[in-house]
């Protein structure tokens, strides 16, 4: 499999001084990869973002900066955690049993991690290297409701997610409630638990990042996409403006 199968890359300006990243983009499982689901499980957000890539793509045309956006199902390899990290693979996702993830042994998991996770991370770091941005950052969208947790609220419209570094979403959070929307500070889950990414990528080298998630529901369709871009890209920009 070539790295265009795994990932898509999305060219732009380096002078937009960003570099967007979107690690459950897609859906896609290979032909020689039996999950063991029912297939309309690939529609639900145990396997995929929904919405963030076409979120993604009207942002970054509107900001004009590249992207490296995968083109693999979380099912097949979680791209957003480490890659030692069991749930890389998931054997469970809300609920879900994945029997074809359980099944597989170390050598199967170790294969897998260096067939998808290895070229799409290496793609990440070399676009940061070549492009040296002011800033990352990354879309996600966030299911309503849990299946698991039926009792767990998610009002949120969106959030910004951070661990350690918290220079860009003091700047990013305000603008976006500025704008009248309720927002997340660190939810619906928290940044300083899962952000294996832009630790990865962001935290490891001092580089300000927006880790961004929109709730799914209001990205469904183009009409939504077009609202959501509309109100993201002037927020990352300014974000990236006020930053010294």
């Amino acid at each position: 499999m070539d790295d265009e199968q795994v990932f898509e890359y999305w060219d732009g300006e380096t002078a937009s001084g960003l570099v967007c990243v979107v690690d459950h983009a897609s859906n896609r499982v290979p032909e020689d990869i039996d999950l063991g689901i029912d297939p309309e499980l690939r529609d639900f957000h145990i396997a995929i973002d929904i919405g963030a890539h076409d979120l993604a793509r009207a942002v970054t045309e509107r900001l004009g900066c590249p992207a490296v956006v995968a083109n693999l199902s979380r099912l097949v390899v979680d791209l957003h955690r480490e890659a030692d990290n069991p749930a890389a693979i998931p054997v469970e996702s809300d609920g879900h049993v994945i029997p074809g993830n359980a099944a597989l042994d170390a050598r199967g998991r170790k294969q897998r991690i260096d067939r998808f996770w290895r070229p799409y991370h290496t793609r990440v770091e070399r676009e940061i290297e070549q492009r040296q941005p002011k800033m990352l950052f990354t879309i996600h969208s966030f299911t309503p409701q849990l299946r698991s947790k039926p009792d767990q609220e998610r009002p949120w419209e969106c959030g910004i997610l951070y661990n350690e570094d918290e220079r860009a979403p003091r700047v990013a959070i305000p603008l976006l409630k500025a704008e009248g929307l309720t927002v997340g500070d660190n939810e619906p889950y928290s940044g300083k638990l899962l952000n294996a990414t832009m630790n990865y990528h962001a935290e490891s080298r001092g580089l300000p990042y927006l880790a961004i998630e929109v709730r799914n529901d209001l990205i469904g369709d183009a009409a939504g996409v077009s609202k959501w871009a509309d109100i993201l890209a002037p927020v990352i920009a300014e974000t990236r403006d006020t930053l010294p």
